[in-house]
């Protein structure tokens, strides 16, 4: 058995359910890719989440729920994800783990974490999947990290790639860009990704590259592909879970928007304000009457 949270609609607190065990396993997702190459499996399913709320929502409907280090901008108002600490991450990775019982739980490994030795990985890893329940962390980097990569692995921490695009070093890059737009960057995007699947990731992330590179890494890995700003020829996909609702008013060009929310809560918001300031609410059915 394992434990799952729903709202107490009488308190509006999250409050333990029993549940079946329902979650996937990261060799059943590894599975995945022979089974979608056959024409036999199903696209894996991915979304960032970082509440215990938003989890709940999302996890019937993903194969994966992806902690991001993108909560630094989401949540905490950041210019990027290189302020996020460890804290930050094993906080919300363990309201994500008690929001969901379906889905397999990843958590980004934050800037400065895991890049000056194997060891210093393993540590941080072993932290954050002890304090979180989490099943898989995810760092990003290529051949330079695949020996951190194999490291993990062998030490039966289960780790998801990330090549192309790395938001992590900004700073390096210049800004958010696609990558990969000359012959040598291509090469070397694709190059990346082989050595994470080599080393021992059960899952690489593809982010804001010119789609025939994903394309290429796709065909060329024995590990399912999850792209962002790639190619529908992925073997999964993920985003931003508050960018595909529209909670931000400005979208990503790989982003595809399914509601707007942000326009939601504005104008129920803009009715609440205006009823509190013409006295319209609380009514008669909101307050409590004397007994008797």
């Amino acid at each position: 058995m394992s434990t799952t949270f729903t709202i107490d609609t009488s308190t509006s607190r999250a409050t333990p359910v029993s549940a079946p065990m329902k979650r996937l396993t990261v060799p059943a997702l590894r599975a995945r890719k022979a089974a979608i190459a056959a024409g036999k499996g199903k696209p894996l399913v991915m979304l960032t989440a970082y509440t215990v709320r938003m989890a709940q929502l999302l996890d019937p409907h993903c194969d994966m729920l992806l902690v991001g280090d993108s909560l630094g901008q989401v949540i905490y108002g950041l210019p990027s994800t290189v302020p996020v600490t460890l804290a930050m991450m094993a906080a919300h990775g363990a309201a994500v783990v008690r929001g969901s019982y379906h889905a397999v739980v990843v958590i980004d490994m934050p800037f400065g974490s895991y890049e000056a030795s194997p060891q210093q990985a393993f540590e941080s890893a072993a932290y954050l999947l002890k304090e979180t329940g989490a099943a898989a962390v995810k760092l990003e980097g290529g051949a330079a990290m695949a020996p951190t990569v194999a490291f993990l692995s062998e030490r039966g921490i289960p780790v998801v790639g990330h090549v192309g695009l790395t938001p992590q070093a900004v700073n390096a890059l210049g800004g958010y860009g696609a990558r990969g737009r000359s012959e040598a960057e291509a090469q070397k995007i694709v190059s990346d990704a082989e050595s994470i699947a080599a080393a021992g990731a059960f899952a690489v992330v593809i982010e804001g590259v010119v789609e025939t590179i994903a394309q290429a890494i796709t065909r060329s890995i024995a590990v399912p592909t999850i792209g962002i700003g790639a190619s529908a020829d992925c073997d999964g996909q993920v985003l931003v879970a508050e960018d595909m609702l529209g909670l931000f008013e400005r979208t990503p060009r790989f982003v595809k928007r399914y509601g707007d929310l942000a326009g939601y809560v504005s104008e129920r918001v803009e009715s609440y304000a205006a009823e509190v300031r013409t006295r319209a609410f609380p009514t008669a059915e909101q307050v409590y009457a004397p007994k008797g």
